[in-house]
């Protein structure tokens, strides 16, 4: 059981949240959150690269001059890739580059990024993470207050207008519903900012991992 301090966004500590790490994945798997982040950048690219292959080019078919007698290298058509304007040898052709990866395995990603997170004392749990109106000044006073101004993800229990029009256009900052982020979102921030709700919110959509059953 890992005793994490619940703080305020004052920056002060108000309690203790007792987190039972096999909820989370008992240990960081580092191949597994290796694969989750190859799996995000290859989904991220869209593959729609394309070149002409000699087929392709426009010019004639016909050979440039005889193959023999002329004192000249061996010449084909003008489509040769090895001649200015010709097609591309080995050309790029349009491909898709996603990754497949089974919703338990992405939820363990996740769940085992957020573990890293603990144990490294990167993630803060606050009592809660409110403000009244739209107000940027306000949550970047916070992510100060917090040390948490140099490339944070906010975790919140559902979608919290205000604080997310407060937070979207700060740098290197990501606000998003606890049920939307995966291991890319988690890692990719030097710290994570969760609330004790959405905190408790995946802490019940976690199951027990088969290493922690075996153990027990």
């Amino acid at each position: 059981m890992i005793e994490v301090p619940v703080m305020n966004t004052q920056g002060k500590e108000v309690g203790k949240f007792p987190v039972d790490e096999a909820l989370l994945g008992t240990t960081v798997r580092p191949a597994l959150l290796k694969q989750a982040l190859v799996r995000h950048h290859a989904n991220q690219r869209q593959g729609t690269v394309k070149t002409k292959t000699r087929a392709e080019v426009e010019g004639s078919t016909k050979k440039l001059y005889k193959q023999k007698g002329t004192g000249n290298a061996r010449r084909g058509n003008i489509r040769t890739p090895v001649m200015k304007g010709g097609g591309n040898a080995f050309g790029k052709l349009p491909r898709d580059f996603r990754q497949e990866m089974p919703l338990k395995q992405r939820r363990l990603a996740r769940n085992n990024a957020i573990l890293s997170k603990i144990l490294s004392n990167t993630l803060i749990l606050l009592d809660g993470f409110a403000v009244p109106a739209p107000k940027t000044k306000e949550v970047a006073n916070v992510l100060k207050t917090l040390h948490a101004d140099r490339g944070v993800l906010i975790a919140t229990q559902g979608l919290d207008r205000n604080l997310w029009l407060s937070a979207r256009n700060i740098t290197k900052t990501i606000i998003k519903p606890a049920a939307e982020i995966n291991a890319y979102d988690v890692l990719s921030k030097r710290t994570m900012i969760i609330t004790k709700a959405a905190f408790e919110d995946v802490l019940k959509g976690a199951k027990p991992s088969k290493t922690a059953k075996a153990k027990g």
